[in-house]
């Protein structure tokens, strides 16, 4: 009798991981339609179903997304200027702490910018301990938001992100900032922005009549939590060996693709192209610290996207690159530490002091 109470029990949370599209009963296709409507991006096949198996990789990405950001946590330390606006959109802000200058010097700056896929990610993912111990080594911390592939599509959030260091940059004597020595960091889209930022021509235009403009977008150092050196598909393809590997389900929205619209446009190639930070690498760029939660593990067809567009190769292919050109870049995972520094915010505070 105890066994078969156990069975009838059991029987409903069976149920709950049955496909939503092929359960027999209306509850589970009700709550199918809810979710695809909340999450249209989860259906990954675009056949405008919701199997548990979709929600399921989509619950992964979504995951990963935020996996670099290990600090995550809302900030429980008071921000000395909290929401400061950069620009019109309300993501268009980021919090400062400033700390406390030693003999009346200029502090240096580490800026944090979140992960999320460009699709989602805040701000307010880094602990309070994280910044405390920066400022409690002398060095400022700010951490950056900006808009998202629903407002639009690249390059907004590197142009985003670099107009929030640039208005930063504009505050630095009234702040008591050194406007040059500033670094920034972040995990996955965070770091391929960081990246962009530390590898792209400097954006300041010298003759705007926009102060702000006039500013520096160049940094000094930056650093990845499970990052990308690249967003273009043919080099993932390449990097990989696996000639059929499908796009990652954030990259369509990233370059606003449209639904007629080949990934082998020209409009979109050239996207690919100028969003990888790769592109932009010279022999006079900053150095670069990458780490990520696994090695270089096998990648093939079906290896989920959220493994191979956070995959350390993403990393040893960067360094490769990197090496050539002599410009110092560590990529470590859990087997694999570094020698010269205990993490990235070790090397972060080296460089920018």
């Amino acid at each position: 009798m105890k066994t078969l109470i156990k069975i009838l029990y059991a029987i409903p949370l069976l149920a709950c991981f049955v496909p939503a599209s092929y359960a027999q009963n209306p509850e589970a296709d009700e709550r199918s339609t809810r979710m695809l409507k909340r999450f249209p991006e989860a259906d990954l096949n675009k056949d405008g179903k919701l199997t548990q198996e979709e929600f399921r990789k989509f619950r992964e990405e979504r995951k990963a997304g935020k996996a670099g950001e290990k600090e995550s946590g809302r900030a429980e330390l008071a921000a000395t200027h909290k929401d400061v606006k950069y620009g019109d959109h309300e993501k268009q802000a980021f919090d400062i702490w400033l700390a406390k200058a030693e003999d009346g010097k200029a502090t240096p700056l580490v800026i944090y910018i979140h992960g999320g896929g460009f699709r989602g990610g805040d701000k307010r993912g880094v602990s309070g301990k994280v910044i405390q111990d920066y400022l409690n080594q002398g060095i400022s911390f700010a951490s950056m938001n900006y808009r998202l592939s629903d407002v639009g599509p690249y390059p907004i959030m590197m142009n985003d992100s670099a107009r929030g260091l640039q208005f930063i940059r504009s505050k630095a004597e009234e702040w008591n900032l050194d406007s040059k020595r500033v670094a920034c960091y972040g995990g996955s889209a965070g770091a391929g922005i960081s990246l962009w930022l530390g590898f792209h021509e400097d954006l300041a235009d010298p003759k705007s009549e926009d102060p702000v403009a006039r500013q520096s977008t160049r940094i000094v150092a930056a650093a990845t939590q499970n990052g990308q050196s690249t967003y273009d598909m043919r080099t993932f393809r390449e990097w990989f060996e696996v000639p059929n590997l499908k796009p990652h389900p954030a990259l369509a929205t990233f370059y606003g693709l449209e639904k007629e619209e080949s990934w082998e446009s020209e409009r979109v190639k050239k996207l690919m192209v100028d969003a990888s930070a790769i592109t932009h690498l010279t022999k006079d760029d900053v150095p670069v610290f990458m780490t990520y939660g696994k090695g270089d593990v096998p990648v093939d067809e079906n290896s989920s996207p959220s493994l191979w567009v956070h995959h350390a190769r993403l990393g040893i292919k960067l360094k490769e690159a990197m090496d050539k050109l002599g410009v110092e870049c560590h990529v470590t995972w859990r087997d694999n530490p570094s020698k010269e520094y205990r993490d990235m915010h070790a090397f972060l505070s080296a460089k920018v002091k």
